[in-house]
């Protein structure tokens, strides 16, 4: 019998990408190189607008790259949570200031023992999205399905317990929907995508004991994971306040809170991408 490999929890970012090849570390250095050069010659939008940085995860050698991005991110707008920032929205009115809403997209562990700890430090607080059926998995007992989560099957990630969700839910961070199973909705019939956003939401509400009023699109891009006629509604249907996506923008005034644009990050970029990114 072939003994399976033995994998190790990520702990670090370091690890994270040790697996990555050779082209794929190439190419991310020359974006960064070139981002860097980009950077140099712009400033940080200056117009009124609200912006969603959001991360999947702050690794043990991230908390101190995470911890500064928001001390950037504080010199140049204020920190609002995700019931705020859709309020403002729906509102129709002026946004008057710039505004930052920190989410994360998955259930890493890291989120409580890493992430939570500098937000609130901060005075930050974040929305959590969660894939509700990796809610509470045990790397000894789960782990073929914890190593399913990417297609690599090489990266043994840990998820958050509900004590967990429910301690950041105490702590004062909003935990929304990622659906159950981290799925593409666009590859989804009606019935199935319907269930993906139900069901998490019946979950999530059951165990925290308080309305799930948030929803986050896997992957988030349109017109390849979600559909956007259809699937925002549908969110809507099941009584979500919101319906996120990962395309990046700022959001101004008579922008929709069912279909919100966010900047993904990395919690150990440096200032410049930061810079970058929140240029445009």
């Amino acid at each position: 019998m072939t003994q399976q490999p033995a994998f190790s929890p990520i702990r670090t970012y370091r690890d994270f990408i040790a697996g990555q090849s050779a082209i794929v570390r190439a190419r991310g250095l020359a974006r960064n190189s070139a981002i860097r050069l980009l950077a140099a010659g712009r400033s940080p939008d200056k117009k009124d607008w609200i912006r969603f940085p959001y991360y999947h995860h702050v690794f043990d050698d991230e908390v101190e790259g995470f911890a500064r991005q928001l001390r950037y991110m504080a010199s140049l707008g204020d920190f609002i949570d995700l019931d705020d920032a859709v309020a403002m929205l729906d509102g129709g009115g002026e946004i008057d200031g710039r505004y930052f809403c920190i989410t994360f997209d998955d259930g890493f562990k890291n989120w409580a023992t890493n992430a939570a700890p500098v937000l609130l430090n901060a005075g930050a607080r974040a929305a959590f999205f969660i894939v509700t059926g990796f809610i509470g998995t045990s790397i000894d007992e789960d782990r073929d399905k914890l190593l399913g989560f990417y297609d690599q099957g090489d990266l043994l990630m840990e998820f958050l317990s509900w004590d967990d969700c429910r301690a950041l839910a105490d702590a004062g961070m909003i935990i929304g929907s990622h659906t159950i199973n981290h799925v593409h909705l666009a590859d989804l019939d009606d019935n199935a995508a319907e269930a993906e956003m139900k069901g998490s939401k019946d979950i999530i509400e059951a165990e925290l004991g308080r309305p799930c009023d948030h929803f986050c699109c896997p992957f988030g891009r349109e017109g390849i994971d979600f559909i956007a006629s259809n699937h925002p509604g549908m969110a809507e249907g099941a009584s979500y306040k919101s319906f996120l996506t990962g395309q990046r923008g700022a959001m101004r005034r008579g922008a929709s809170s069912m279909n919100i644009r966010r900047d993904h990050m990395l919690a150990g970029w440096g200032d410049y991408q930061l810079k970058y990114f929140f240029s445009s």
